[in-house]
């Protein structure tokens, strides 16, 4: 495992709160870093050792002349440091022109730091994380790693993880690195033996991305999905991993008894808080799945995929559970929306309340209620002239899609809590 990159070092919050910006060397940007070091002394070069990162406020440059600046940043470069951070506000103003042409000369990364943060708190994040994947650089038996995964995913979803430097030390030392342009999808999954596992490991294969996952003592799989900008095209991470895991499960002929369901899409450089938002809603998601049917879920082989998103409705309408006063309120809303057709339904054997949640879910596609119901276009018309003529209004009107559309998944809602 190769020691942490200047990259990600200025990818820590620590550094995005320093306002960095990268005048030259970019080139350079992947170079380890061995420590990350702060002097405003000018002869600070042969104190070094080599791949160091240093933060400078510029103190001991202010009174030099062009010369001296020129050779400052040859001996650093010399030294072979990872690159100089100038802090610009209170002893320099703006970056002396000679201490960006000599580094653009030696192709040293030179970064102006344009909001002050203290350099104590940068060494400390840094360093730690340079620490951390010091003590995890080394072969561990498969158990161990097991350990390690699952105890970085709970505390993530959690929220106890330590810092941002901590956790991107913790993943990368697991092999699972990732950057700016990696999205990253929280899975929980459950299913017979093996099979979460391995529908999650084909779908992340599938996706050439990286799989971070770990099982739970309840048997339900918590896994975090990267997903590669190449891969992503469309921008929307969720459904890429949605189409993998679909793909996965029909390879594996995984069964009715697979249920996988995703959290929403996280940055790469987000880290911890936003990584453990989607390790949470995909929890709450699949436990919402595993209770109550889906108006619409996305099967392959019998198994379900779904997401927190395709579940958003049914999360906001019953939060942390059916207690009896949310019950009241929803049979309330049922009743006040949809009670002309439950009447209906009670006298005749027919399918309304479903249709219409369906043909709502769906921009009210004619074309694509009827695929997702199995039924033919003349019969869906039937259904909802006979849903329209039971509500007295269209089922397309604006005033009325958000109110139905509620009431259709409350009604789902309650029928699973009874």
């Amino acid at each position: 495992m190769a020691a942490l990159t200047l990259r990600e070092i200025l990818s820590f919050d620590v550094l995005g709160d320093a306002a960095p910006e990268i005048l030259c060397g970019g080139k350079g940007l992947d170079r380890p870093v061995r420590w990350v070091h702060s002097s405003e002394i000018y002869e600070i070069g042969p104190l070094l050792s080599g791949g160091e990162l240093l933060l400078t406020t510029g103190l001991g440059l202010a009174g030099a002349d062009a010369g001296a600046r020129r050779h400052y940043v040859r001996e650093l470069a010399e030294r072979g440091v990872a690159g100089i951070a100038v802090e610009l506000g209170r002893t320099l103003t703006e970056m002396p022109y000679e201490l960006v042409d000599e580094s653009r000369r030696r192709g040293l990364p030179l970064v102006a730091l344009r909001a002050v943060v203290p350099f104590i708190r940068i060494a400390e994040a840094a360093n730690t994380a340079i620490v951390t994947q010091s003590l995890t650089d080394r072969p561990h038996p498969a158990h161990d790693r097991d350990g390690r995964v699952s105890a970085l995913l709970v505390e993530l979803a959690e929220g106890t993880a330590l810092s941002q430097s901590d956790v991107l030390a913790r993943a990368r030392a697991l092999d699972f690195a990732v950057d700016r342009t990696h999205r990253l999808v929280g899975a929980a999954a459950t299913g017979p033996g093996a099979a979460a596992v391995a529908v999650l490991d084909r779908a992340a294969e599938l996706l050439g991305g990286r799989l971070l996952r770990a099982a739970g003592a309840d048997g339900v799989v918590a896994a975090l999905v990267s997903v590669p900008a190449r891969v992503n095209g469309s921008g929307d991470a969720v459904r890429a991993v949605q189409g993998a895991v679909v793909a996965a499960a029909g390879e594996a002929a995984a069964g009715a008894a697979l249920t996988v369901a995703l959290g929403p899409a996280a940055p790469g450089e987000a880290a911890w808080s936003r990584w453990g938002e989607s390790l949470r809603e995909a929890r709450t998601a699949l436990t919402l799945a595993l209770s109550v049917p889906a108006a619409e879920p996305q099967c392959c082989e019998g198994a379900l995929v779904t997401s927190s998103r395709a579940l958003a409705l049914e999360r906001q309408l019953v939060g942390d559970g059916l207690t009896p006063a949310s019950r009241d309120r929803l049979a309330q809303l049922v009743s006040r929306a949809l009670g002309p057709l439950l009447e209906w339904e009670a006298a005749h054997p027919s399918d309304l309340v479903r249709t219409l949640e369906v043909h709502l879910r769906n921009g009210c596609s004619p074309t694509r209620t009827a695929a997702i119901l199995h039924v033919g276009r003349q019969s869906l018309y039937q259904r909802l002239e006979r849903i329209e003529s039971l509500l007295g209004l269209p089922v397309g009107e604006a005033d009325a899609h958000a109110e139905l559309l509620l009431a259709c998944c409350a009604q789902r809602l309650l029928r699973a809590g009874d």
